[in-house]
């Protein structure tokens, strides 16, 4: 392994090694406004490079279009990554506020041949369920999630956005390789209930948005005026009015940090989260979205940062001063049920 390379964690219990970090793929062609293909195929390449093995996409993204484009890094590279992808959650094309989850068996059954065919490979890594439906027992889903293991159709199952008794009871019917939720600087909810519970169980947690969706790399101050129409965090109360101003200001201990460590901001985020398998004793592999080698190669070399007990108490307040939901709609989240 060369210095460049990222080093590696199992992906639950008895599941693959993967490159400590991820890459979260929605942003390549979905959410954040105009995209550079070109340079999102070879940010993909270079990503592999650098020992990221590990790429997550989802049916929602784009109404499967996210996963079409992957599908030919996918072929090209099938034996070197790990493909996850995701069912449930729907986000309508002529409104992009509203979400439609489902959770029925048809449903997956449904969905799970639809992303098969997208991505053009014969089995998913790892299959989530992107979002929950309060109406149908998890018991029920994970069942119907099991079978496709059964089937030969899925390797290892994932949930996003549980809480800690969803997750226990999820794993009563079939191992859960992975929980997918929010954790950065600014979200950290999941460690009150989620995290003691993935650790006990032998789950890996998989941070999503661990860099704020740019916010915290300073990239942008206030969506309303830095971002393109398209891009959906113009509608994310955090990023807007006040609440943005606000939360820029939380930012000044990073930047103190990320200047005693010669790194960037975004640097610095991100190794606080990668910092937290040690804090909490259980494997985390975050998954920062970017479609720019400049950006994978800033993301990756952050996971050789190591904070030091001041650095990570001067950082420790900044989640609770936070103004601001992290979405408009909270109720397709596991916030009201943990």
């Amino acid at each position: 392994m060369t210095d460049s390379r990222i080093a590696k964690a199992q992906l639950g219990t008895g599941g693959p090694e993967v490159g400590v970090q991820g890459l979260g793929c929605m942003g390549m062609s979905f959410a954040y406004g105009p995209t550079d293909a070109e340079e999102a195929r070879a940010t993909l390449e270079r990503a592999l490079e650098l020992g990221v093995t590990f790429y997550d996409t989802a049916d929602a993204y784009g109404q499967g279009e996210n996963e079409k484009f992957l599908a030919p890094f996918f072929g090209a590279h099938r034996d070197e990554v790990v493909i996850a992808t995701k069912f449930a959650l729907a986000i309508p094309p002529d409104d992009p506020t509203r979400r439609i989850i489902r959770n029925d068996a048809p449903y997956i059954r449904q969905a799970v041949e639809a992303s098969l065919r997208r991505l053009d490979v014969e089995v998913i890594d790892l299959y989530y369920m992107h979002r929950r439906d309060v109406n149908i027992p998890i018991e029920e889903t994970v069942g119907v999630m099991a079978e496709l293991v059964r089937e030969g159709k899925v390797k290892q199952l994932g949930l996003s956005e549980v809480t800690g008794g969803e997750l226990r009871a999820a794993q009563a019917v079939h191992p859960i390789a992975a929980v997918q939720s929010e954790w950065s600087l600014f979200s950290r909810d999941i460690e009150a209930g989620v995290v003691p519970v993935a650790r006990e169980l032998g789950v890996t947690l998989v941070p999503y948005s661990p860099l704020g969706r740019g916010f915290l790399t300073g990239s942008f101050a206030n969506a309303e005026k830095d971002l393109t129409a398209g891009d959906f965090r113009r509608q994310q109360p955090r990023f807007t009015g006040d609440n943005a101003a606000a939360n820029a200001a939380l930012l000044e201990p990073v930047r103190a940090v990320a200047g005693a460590h010669d790194a960037s901001v975004g640097q610095i985020a991100l190794a606080w989260v990668h910092q937290q398998a040690a804090v909490h004793g259980l494997p985390v592999v975050p998954i920062p979205g970017t479609r720019r080698r400049t950006r994978v190669e800033e993301n990756t070399a952050a996971a050789r940062i190591e904070l030091s007990e001041a650095d990570l108490a001067a950082l420790e307040p900044i989640a609770a001063k936070v103004a601001g939901d992290r979405y408009g709609d909270m109720t397709f989240t596991s916030a009201g049920r943990e």
